[in-house]
């Protein structure tokens, strides 16, 4: 099984994947909830609560896969150790508790995923950088590149895309007031140019379908397999 939700901001969301919102009873290791991002695991100044939060995922039945969004440690995430999992590059935080990285494509139980995490605080005026907010909320260069090139490889076809922002379009429908920069330009091109199923999104706390491809997800939990 697989399973979808958006932001948890932990620990402020994260009540949605306690048992009596989210019943595990069934699941196993083989089974996945992915976060789209902004999951609030990994943050600044809070070490002890941090690795609560992540040793209480990892004790769920389940495997919990995230992409980043803006609300995370950026820092910290860049410094853990890069592995390979199911074809793409991962920050594995938990056994069980797994970050997926930018512009990489996973096939998970045969389906295939893109992800590209990152999206831009509307907020920043009002945080620290490098304290509650990290310049790498934004994707780098590379990370695009690699993106790319993995697509390329795919021949720019997937069952699933995950991300935290939205493409351009449709971020003007839901925040016509949020800015519009590379990020969002960049998934609106690939948007137009990748064949897939479904692509969810989080970021913009709300639970609603866009139209028959593109999900926006906040509290809702879906699942797709």
């Amino acid at each position: 099984m697989i399973f979808i939700t958006g932001d948890t901001h932990c620990p402020i969301d994260i009540h949605k994947l306690n048992k009596a919102n989210f019943d595990d009873s069934n699941m196993t290791k083989d089974d996945y909830l992915i976060i789209c991002g902004d999951s609030g695991l990994v943050w600044e100044g809070r070490d002890r609560e941090d690795e609560y939060w992540q040793k209480w995922m990892n004790m769920k039945k389940y495997t919990t896969l995230f992409v980043d969004g803006n609300h995370e440690n950026h820092n910290k995430l860049d410094e853990l150790e890069v592995e390979i999992w199911n074809g793409g590059k991962i920050h594995k935080l938990k056994d069980s508790l797994i970050h997926l990285m930018r512009g990489q494509v996973y096939d998970i139980n045969g389906l295939k995923f893109f992800t590209m995490g990152g999206a831009e605080s509307t907020d920043k005026e009002y945080r620290k950088e490098n304290i509650s907010w990290w310049s790498r909320e934004l994707p780098s260069e590379d990370e695009y590149n690699e993106a790319l090139t993995n697509l390329d490889k795919n021949n720019w076809k997937v069952d699933y895309v995950i991300t935290h922002a939205a493409p351009d379009n449709i971020q003007y429908r839901l925040c016509p007031w949020y800015t519009h920069n590379r990020l969002s330009n960049f998934l609106f091109t690939v948007d137009n140019a990748l064949t897939f199923k479904q692509w969810y999104f989080g970021h913009y706390h709300d639970d609603r379908i866009i139209d028959d491809q593109h999900t926006l997800i906040y509290s809702d939990i879906k699942q797709i397999l």
